[in-house]
């Protein structure tokens, strides 16, 4: 049998388009906690459901009580490997999309191009108006809301929310037609550091694999897209001590060092 990175290192060095999928476990080895794994946050920091936050006020000051806390930890974060070396296969010019269901903005952070990168469930590192759909950097209303606790509102008087899919609120429709989108043109799919099992999101990879797209996954632990019939390739572990060093040997080969 084929060696495993030796194969991943093949297909990355073949692709031309490929979409990197991207999940929680990338995101552990920049101090992130997993919220939905087995020691996962959301034991100790139960969601606020959106049309709660929407209709109560006492449920807002929840709300904005829980992500002072995690925007606390994404903004003192660093990318790390895995998103490092996402950011050289794009210099490369092998990154059809970056698709993340990851709110901690490391993505962005690490240099992958906006245009290239889609936060299918939001991100922390914007504040949106429910009303006026404004966009505001975040750190004047979390710093607004630390000192008064009080959920801030917008300049035309409508609810500020962080820009994070909450629980109940529909996904993007731009969103989820860019990511559909590039996963229709991709002809390799890594899915990195991902469960697999939060749904729409989920099926994206499963686009391009029904096209044909080879498809890796690459986790610490079961995934919900382990017994599909069109993996290719699937490695069990650290994904920050699998993808860097292949990324790199991949593109060594092809004479795309950066």
């Amino acid at each position: 049998m084929r060696d495993p990175h030796a194969t991943l290192v093949s297909l990355i060095r073949e692709s031309r388009s490929i979409l990197v999928f991207t999940g929680a476990g990338i995101s552990t080895r920049s101090g992130i906690p997993d919220y939905r794994g087995p020691d996962g946050v959301w034991k100790t920091r139960a969601p606020v459901d959106f049309d709660a936050f929407v209709s109560s006020d006492d449920a807002r000051r929840d709300y904005w009580e829980l992500k002072l806390l995690s925007w606390i930890e994404h903004r003192n974060a660093p990318p790390n490997a895995v998103h490092e070396a996402i950011v050289r296969l794009e210099r490369a010019g092998l990154v059809e999309a970056v698709v993340t269901q990851n709110v901690d903005g490391l993505h962005r952070r690490a240099g992958t191009s906006l245009d290239l990168l889609v936060e299918i469930h939001g991100t922390h590192f914007e504040i949106e108006c429910l009303d006026c759909g404004i966009r505001l950097p975040p750190d004047e209303p979390y710093e607004r809301f630390a000192r008064e606790r009080k959920p801030p509102l917008c300049g035309c008087g409508g609810l500020l929310k962080p820009a994070t899919i909450s629980f109940g609120q529909a996904l993007r429709e731009d969103d989820l037609d860019r990511a559909f989108d590039s996963a229709s043109r991709a002809d390799l799919v890594i899915a990195l550091g991902s469960s697999l099992s939060v749904q729409p999101a989920a099926s994206i990879p499963l686009v391009a694999v029904e096209r044909g797209a080879a498809y890796v996954i690459v986790n610490r632990g079961v995934t919900e897209h382990d017994r599909h019939p069109g993996v290719t390739l699937r490695l069990n572990g650290d994904v920050t001590e699998i993808f860097p060093p292949v990324v790199d040997e991949a593109l060594a080969e092809a004479g795309n060092e950066s």
